[in-house]
Order: structure tokens, then C-alpha cells, then sequence
């Protein structure tokens, strides 16, 4: 692999040791793959992985057209930083994350699936309240799908859905 690849988590614990070599990855990866893939993780440590973050301002506009986009509230601070180093460095993104590919689409990243088909279209979202239906100002920091809160209006638990 080139030094201009960007691999997410499912690369590094399914790819063949041989196509991951001198790829790049955040540092929060790894620990990722301390915690749930530890000898996965030695294996990675001994060939030429480059572990880089990206800098602060990607990072803001990743996350600025993360909120854009409604895909903010899926991402994960390691998904963030992925797309980030990808959008700074004009690198292709190798990822299985659906959220990460439509906001890759829409930034104009350009990507590759590891093991499944890939998004066909670009969705907007948004956050929606269960109960009186009301549409929820986004959040001010990414926030994964399964803890959006609950609406500032009824209390009621909100959604993510696709923007009409």
C-alpha cells in the first residue's frame, strides 16, 4: 500500500498484514486495537505503519461539515480523525463506515471500500425528536448515533433521520 492511504479500523484488523505496509492511521487506533485486538495490535506494531494525526484546523472542518452534513452526530473522534487526516493530505480513505463514506463523498475524499459494497448516494440528516417531532439544533460536539439526548422541547428521546 502507498504512503498515501488512509486506513480505518476494519482494514487494520482484517487486511493481510502485506497490504497494510505503509499505510497511515491515527494513534487513537491503536488503542482501539489494545483494547479489543491486542496481539492484532503487536503484529501491526512490527511493520511500517505511519501513525500521524491531523492537524487541529482539519479537524474543525471535518467536523464544521460534519454538522452540514447531519453525519456528526454517527462519528466517532477516531472516524473524525481519519476523514481529517484523508482532507489534509488529499490521501484515499479505505473505510466500511457508511457515515465516513458519505461525508468522505460529500468533503470530495476520495475512498474505497475494505469488505462491503459502499454507499450509492449522499444523505443529509438530521436530528429529530421521537415525540413531537420536532427538528433538534445539531450537536456541538460529534456524538455517537446511540447517545443523542433527549429533545430540549418535550424531553423525549431523538433520532437521527435522513433529511427529506
Amino acid at each position: 500500500m502507498a504512503n498515501d492511504t488512509v486506513v480505518d479500523t476494519g482494514a487494520l484488523i482484517s487486511w493481510p498484514i502485506s497490504k497494510l505496509i505503509g499505510s497511515i492511521a491515527s494513534p487513537k487506533q491503536k488503542k482501539e486495537l489494545g483494547k479489543f485486538y491486542p496481539e492484532r495490535l503487536e503484529i501491526i506494531n512490527a511493520i511500517d505503519i505511519i501513525w500521524r494525526t491531523p492537524k487541529l484546523e482539519s479537524i474543525n472542518n471535518v467536523i464544521n461539515i460534519g454538522k452540514n452534513t447531519g453525519d456528526i452526530a454517527g462519528l466517532s473522534p477516531v472516524d473524525i480523525e481519519l476523514l481529517a487526516l484523508a482532507f489534509e493530505n488529499n490521501y484515499v480513505l479505505f473505510t466500511d463506515d457508511y457515515r465516513m463514506q458519505n461525508l468522505a463523498e460529500f468533503i470530495g475524499i476520495k475512498w474505497y471500500v475494505i469488505e462491503t459494497e459502499g454507499i450509492k448516494e449522499v444523505w443529509s440528516w438530521e436530528i429529530v425528536c421521537k415525540g413531537c417531532k420536532k427538528i433538534q439544533p445539531d450537536p456541538k460536539s460529534p456524538l455517537m448515533r446511540k447517545n443523542l439526548g433527549d429533545c430540549r422541547d418535550c424531553g423525549s428521546e431523538v433520532k437521527l433521520r435522513r433529511k427529506k
